[in-house]
């Protein structure tokens, strides 16, 4: 089950992401934590998380992605809620397999979610080299035990944080998604957060650690186009794209109207026309995305023959 979404790659074949697990949390109810994002919902809202997965997963994810972005031992200290590392890790993978064995009627798999999250949203704050290190292999170790299928890797965005997460979900053994973000700037394209960081010189960094698939997301959706062309440029191997819809307001997400879901396929038909073949969304999309995305099936997999 867990290495489906490979084998279809490597036939060419369109892959579905879910789309923003830590939005659609608050956008059900639950409270952001300034500190960790969503990454201290997990217990407490379990039954809330456990049924977002399965709405994906009838959407027509072919992988569902843990509630994990924010839950390495560093950001869980800064938040006074280290002591729970194992066990909001654990309840966040458990509620996608719960998802996935009540509501899958075919192959689905469930990502491992890593990010390079500062303490606090603080670039500032982050630990020494040695403890940032540490903190990744451990939950990505600890990820590979709870059941994950891969790891996926998001919002990576310079070569001093971004390695040493890399270099973790590598020694794990599992498929590695690298996830890239970048966002339009007056003088060209940047890193997501760094204005200061062009983003193509980022992703020359990133390539030579061979992940198995490189995707542009939490990404504006009208850069998505420029940033995979960058990528494309570089990297020979499966692209993805799942972008981000509206914009981050500590400590939440404020949502935007648009683009649609009808707009999502359009802009997702030129992606594929690029080269992408993993879709889905990110922060700012739900449900009613993916399921509009596997409902133009047939129409990406036209976009794709016409490649």
């Amino acid at each position: 089950m867990g290495r489906n979404w490979l084998e279809r790659l490597s036939r060419d074949d369109i892959v579905l992401m879910d789309g923003g697990t830590g939005s659609e949390l608050q956008r059900r109810g639950v409270p952001m934590s300034p500190a960790a994002w969503t990454g201290l919902a997990s217990q407490e809202n379990h039954d809330t998380l456990r049924a977002i997965h399965a709405d994906f997963i009838c959407a027509g994810a072919d992988i569902i992605t843990t509630n994990t972005f924010g839950t390495t031992r560093f950001v869980l200290d800064a938040a006074g809620c280290g002591a729970a590392f194992e066990d909001l890790n654990r309840s966040a993978v458990e509620a996608a397999l719960e998802a996935r064995e009540r509501a899958a009627d075919r192959p689905v798999a469930i990502a491992g979610s890593i990010s390079c999250l500062p303490p606090e949203f603080d670039n500032e704050a982050y630990p020494s080299a040695t403890i940032e290190v540490d903190a990744y292999a451990e939950l990505a170790q600890l990820l590979v035990a709870l059941g994950v299928d891969l790891i996926a890797l998001e919002m990576i965005q310079d070569l001093e944080h971004g390695q040493r997460a890399i270099e973790a979900a590598l020694a794990t053994g599992l498929p590695v998604c690298l996830g890239v973000s970048a966002r339009r700037i007056e003088a060209g394209l940047a890193c997501f957060d760094y204005p200061d960081r062009d983003f193509a010189s980022v992703v020359d960094s990133l390539i030579a650690f061979e992940p198995d698939v490189i995707n542009v997301m939490h990404t504006p959706p009208y850069d998505v186009g420029v940033a995979l062309d960058v990528v494309k440029q570089r990297w020979s191997g499966p692209l993805g794209a799942y972008p981000e819809l509206g914009d981050f307001a500590d400590p939440g997400w404020q949502f935007s109207d648009g683009p649609s879901p009808a707009d999502l396929v359009e802009l997702a038909v030129g992606w594929v026309g690029q080269g992408a073949r993993v879709l889905g969304g990110c922060c700012g999309t739900g449900p009613e995305h993916i399921a509009a995305l596997a409902q133009a099936r047939p129409q990406l997999l036209q976009a794709r023959a016409e490649r």
